[in-house]
């Protein structure tokens, strides 16, 4: 695809940060840019919309993986269920309460609750059924900050105990919205089934992250599905994280991507959804990383781990990790140099109140 002329780009850039929607050709043309002039226009113009919705402040997620046992396969994933190069583990009650409260004091906004889909927490009748439930209630009680969970795909029943627990986010990945790349990716599993717990959790008053995986085989066409798709369900937080290759996994030979792909599609998601949260993640490239996807106009900082407690990353396991430097205090240096600080503490809760009125007064006109 050739980059558009400058006058072209100029005028839609313009039209965008006055508020236009953005449009499917509108999407294509941005998405197949290469010059890095014309680049450097998308970024800034990124970074002016986030700063108009948000200021010069971001959000920092605490990140506790509880459980690396998952019954599926997913092709791009080390912890898929057939990996057995692995050492997996299971953290208990009090560690992970303790691990939320430590990340609390560090000055995260948000406790970030994820596993692979370990049956043992999710087999309904069996001797973990409330686990779940009893992990968020106990992590809301004892620090008092907002709580995501990310169980992968659970029954409607349990996102309704789960809401009524105190989780305040649902994260569930599609990982792409083209149905035939999805299979490939995520095999045995249904797509129809992963979209519908989102659905079910919005209806349970949660908000709702949602994710695509960059440099697995997607065309532009499958990235502007995607944003379709976003919109459809009216997505409080977009992720897009490059694929790394794992050790593990059928694509453990496949070719790492562009990392620019990455940073070229959280912009034009900042463009697309100007007053939604857009993750730049600490588990792809870690701290070193870290500024280009701020500087892309994502706004808030994932993958926030404890040094010393045994806490993985999903994509890199352990980068990052016991040095420090995935803290709030590493971060701190990072968002200086953008010109950005880490939000007040009451800000993020600011926030997701009026999200949640905005959500509420969308359902109800339609």
């Amino acid at each position: 695809m050739k980059n558009p002329t400058p006058h072209r780009l100029e005028d839609l850039l313009a039209a965008v940060r006055r508020g236009r929607r953005l449009e499917n050709e509108d999407i294509r043309v941005l998405l197949g840019v290469t010059d890095p002039q014309q680049l450097g226009a998308i970024f800034r113009s990124a970074r002016e919309v986030r700063e108009e919705h948000f200021g010069n402040t971001v959000f920092l997620y605490g990140f506790i993986y509880f459980s690396t046992f998952c019954r599926n396969d997913c092709t791009f994933c080390q912890y898929r269920h057939q990996n057995k190069m692995l050492q997996r583990y299971r953290k208990t009650p009090a560690e992970i309460v303790s691990s939320s409260k430590m990340l609390a004091d560090a000055g995260v906004h948000l406790i970030d609750l994820t596993m692979g889909e370990d049956a043992l927490f999710t087999r309904a009748g069996g001797d973990y059924t409330n686990f779940l439930v009893e992990i968020v209630r106990e992590v809301k009680n004892s620090i008092h900050l907002p709580v995501m969970i990310s169980p992968g795909v659970v029954s409607s029943e349990l996102l309704a105990e789960l809401a009524c627990s105190g989780a305040d986010w649902y994260a569930c990945y599609q990982e792409t919205h083209t149905r035939a790349l999805f299979s490939q990716l995520r095999p045995g599993q249904s797509f129809d089934a992963r979209w519908k717990a989102k659905s079910d959790a919005r209806n349970n008053g949660m908000l709702i992250e949602e994710g695509i995986l960059s440099g697995v085989g997607e065309t532009i066409d499958d990235v502007i599905n995607s944003l379709t798709m976003v919109r459809t369900l009216d997505f409080d937080q977009v992720r897009v994280m490059t694929f790394i290759p794992q050790l593990g996994t059928p694509l453990e030979n496949t070719p790492a991507p562009d990392p620019l792909q990455e940073l070229v599609r959280i912009a034009v998601f900042r463009l697309a959804f100007p007053d939604r949260l857009i993750p730049a993640s600490l588990d792809v490239a870690g701290l070193e990383g870290l500024e280009r996807r701020l500087n892309a106009g994502a706004n808030v900082v994932t993958s926030i781990i404890l040094p010393g407690v045994g806490l993985t990353g999903v994509a890199s396991t352990a980068r990052d990790i016991e040095n420090s430097r995935r803290m709030p205090s590493a971060v701190g240096s990072v968002l200086e140099r953008c010109g950005l600080v880490s939000a007040d503490p009451d800000g993020y809760s600011a926030w997701m109140q009026q999200r949640r009125k905005r959500v509420i007064h969308s359902a109800e006109t339609g």
